[in-house]
């Protein structure tokens, strides 16, 4: 694990950069959202997005990532997790049926720089409620974290936020995942966990820039199982799950949001 000493502050022309980074990711976003209608496949979901990356000069950042876990390198564009899966599903030959519940995640480097966020949505019509409830309570832990990024507060305000929004109607949350700081490599110091207490761990200062990525589910429990494939981790108990990140700058302004359109 890297030191305090060792997490990096950006100046704001690199933020700007960041930002451009981030405004790419958001598109991609944008247009798999637009695509992801009954029918359509995963494989074509990630199509659609490489297709934006490229249209921006763009390089994916999750497309070949080998991390220590993995057998393998990562062999999609986004991770596009369906129903149980939460997150690191690999984008495959599935057709998304109506009713799905869709987590897509999607990184990209930009001249150098990365940006990645995620979002979750309902496929076609909405047949469970419960579901809605758990996307927008997944939305509301992320912006709770955001706004706790502030300068001069400390790294366990995010964790504490989002925590106290996802657990007070009863849902589980990824034991030992969460956020990271993020820059010219896409995952760096300091992580940032989704459960902290409040007033403790690293100062926030401005220029510290990360990805803040809540994932809840709606078993209340934070066990997960992994796929045979190494990647995919779904919820132990089978309920389903929603992931929404975005990649913020802390500024003497306050928490600013890189990953929009």
């Amino acid at each position: 694990m890297l030191r305090r000493a060792e997490i990096e502050l950006k100046s704001p022309g690199e933020v700007d950069a960041m930002r451009e980074a981030g405004r790419v990711v958001a598109r991609c976003l944008d247009a798999v959202r637009a695509a992801a209608v009954p029918g359509t496949s995963l494989k074509e979901l990630d199509d659609v997005a490489h297709a934006v990356m490229q249209d921006h000069g763009a390089v994916p950042a999750f497309l070949d990532y080998h991390p220590h876990f993995a057998p393998s390198p990562f062999p999609g564009v986004i991770c596009a997790s369906v129903n149980d899966a939460v997150v690191h599903a690999i984008p495959g030959p599935y057709r998304l049926a109506d009713g799905d519940l869709l987590s897509i995640d999607c990184g990209a480097f930009l001249d150098g720089w990365c940006g990645d966020a995620a979002f979750s949505a309902v496929v076609g019509d909405a047949p469970y409620p419960a579901d809605l409830d758990l996307i927008a309570t997944t939305e509301r832990a992320l912006h709770a974290g955001i706004a706790a990024a502030v300068p001069g507060g400390k790294l366990g305000d995010i964790g504490a936020a989002i925590s106290a929004v996802a657990r007070e109607p009863g849902y589980g949350m990824l034991a030992d995942h969460g956020g990271h700081g993020i820059g010219r490599a896409m995952h760096m110091a300091p992580h940032v966990p989704n459960e902290g207490r409040a007033g403790r761990g690293l100062r926030l200062r401005p220029g510290l820039v990360i990805a803040i990525e809540p994932m809840l589910h709606a078993g209340g429990g934070d066990d997960y199982v992994h796929d045979d494939d190494g990647w995919t981790l779904r919820t132990a108990d089978g309920s389903r799950a929603a992931h929404a990140e975005h990649t913020i700058a802390i500024t003497d302004d306050g928490p600013r949001v890189l990953t929009l359109a």
